[in-house]
């Protein structure tokens, strides 16, 4: 049995906060997306929307970060054990780099879609 304390609200959340603040600090590829995210979400208000349209829109916003987050987590995993060039590790990272781009696809499609179906329909 694992040596946990027990849960705890608040210094859950600080874990959660210096895991952002870290990520933010020492991930290029998050402080790119986070710039893009933050550019983005005045358009989503901008734009004569649906409030479900809208939600999508943020929600394929959103779903970029926590890949890359989910990315990152899976880079500084692999690292840990070997930081030699390992072929299963490479494939980790590169299952993690696909994650991200699915998102991507995603956003670029939902995007897309509603601009479309709003102004071009």
């Amino acid at each position: 049995m694992r040596n946990q304390p027990k849960y705890n609200f608040f210094k859950n959340t600080m874990y959660a906060l210096n895991g952002l603040l870290d990520i933010i600090k020492n991930e290029s590829s998050f402080k790119i997306e986070l710039v893009l995210v933050i550019i983005l979400i005045p358009f989503i208000f901008i734009l004569d929307l649906s409030l479900f349209k809208q939600l999508f829109m943020f929600i394929s916003l959103f779903l970029l970060l926590l890949c890359e987050i989910i990315n990152s987590a899976i880079e500084r995993c692999v690292d840990l054990v070997t930081l030699e060039y390992n072929e299963m590790a490479k494939r980790a990272k590169d299952v993690g780099s696909t994650i991200v781009f699915f998102s991507i696809l995603i956003l670029i499609f939902t995007w897309g879609l509603i601009i479309f179906d709003t102004y071009f329909k």
